[in-house]
């Protein structure tokens, strides 16, 4: 029997800013149930906030972001974009594949332009 090969993955979430904190932590909980469920393993979680979109979605000017390091299958990865978007409170969401965790989320100051 051949062992699936397990691969590390970055996905950053957007969850409605219009959910109540306890349902906000119940659709985040679905996240990361639906990458446990499918021999994923939730490595680093890093929350971000509530945060302005750069543009509106679908009604919506603001989110919370979470940024989730996980391994899992190659063939999770369909499965969870699937339920993803039948995921009401998830406004947007991406998976990328990466190399390493990052423990400590920077963000570099812009230049200014003289």
């Amino acid at each position: 029997m051949s062992q699936k090969s397990q691969n590390l993955y970055e996905g950053m979430y957007v969850i409605s800013a219009t959910l109540s904190d306890d349902a906000r932590h119940k659709a985040l909980d679905r996240i990361k149930a639906g990458i446990t469920t499918r021999d994923g393993e939730i490595k680093k979680l890093h929350e971000q906030g509530r945060r302005r979109l750069a543009y509106q979605i679908d009604g919506h000017r603001e989110g919370y972001y979470y940024l989730i390091y996980f391994t899992a299958p190659s063939s999770a990865i369909e499965e969870l974009w699937q339920e993803y978007h039948l995921n009401e409170d998830l406004i947007r969401f991406i998976t990328l594949r990466t190399d390493e965790v990052m423990e400590k989320i920077e963000f570099k100051p812009l230049v200014e332009q003289q």
